[in-house]
């Protein structure tokens, strides 16, 4: 029962999908450490073999070790899902904190309660440090953000929108919707008032042709 703020798989898959990660990563983590081991430990002549042996020995048991730790801690955290009807960092923390006892039960009482609060301790350090991560990622991103948008403020330098030249003065809009491009090709023929200092009107009549220049030509 996954919520959907949940990056991970529904719990019914999440178990099998826990336990085939958790075996690949012992499984691989468990080779690699010793062929390098059986390598060191091998005589002269066998350094190759000793290591291939040492993988074929032990990096099943490793593999299968951590399968074991991932489907009981996926079990567990289901269950708290379920039992809690949220996902948070607690379940987690709790279930690790039930896998590492439930590992360490047949060692005895003391056993059980140390490996129990080792696990819950590695899991709430593991937990810490991935919200840790995430407020960091999301600051940053924050961070970004501001920066953009500080750059697309700082490109229009003196308050002047991108496009215009700095010093052009921007034609004023009149009622008559004149002072778009087209009203102002096509308001030629129409009249005008405009107003002197002394308060009076004047009203100044455009047409389309110019009139004619007199000549002193016989």
């Amino acid at each position: 029962m996954g919520t959907p703020e949940s990056a991970r798989e529904p719990c019914p898959d999440r178990i099998l999908d826990d336990v085939g990660s958790a075996f690949g990563m012992g499984a691989v983590g468990g080779s690699a450490f010793h062929f390098l081991k059986g390598i060191y430990n091998s005589p002269n002549s066998a350094h190759l073999s000793g290591g291939t042996q040492a993988v074929r020995m032990n990096a099943p048991r490793i593999g299968g070790g951590f399968a074991v730790w991932g489907g009981l801690f996926s079990t567990f955290d289901c269950a708290l899902v379920y039992a809690r009807q949220k996902e948070d960092p607690w379940n987690s923390i709790l279930s690790g904190a039930a896998t590492g006892g439930l590992l360490s039960m047949r060692q005895g009482i003391n056993a059980t309660a140390r490996s129990a609060i080792v696990g819950g301790v590695l899991l709430a350090l593991i937990e810490g440090a991935g919200i840790m991560i995430n407020k960091f990622s999301a600051l940053q991103q924050q961070k970004e953000q501001l920066f953009m948008e500080d750059a697309a403020s700082a490109s229009a330098p003196y308050g002047v929108p991108m496009g215009q030249v700095f010093g052009q003065v921007v034609p004023e809009t009149s009622e008559a919707g004149s002072g778009s491009w087209f009203g102002g090709l096509f308001g030629n023929g129409k009249k005008k008032e405009s107003e002197d200092k002394s308060g009076s009107k004047t009203q100044i009549l455009e047409s389309f042709d110019a009139p004619p220049v007199p000549t002193y030509e016989f």
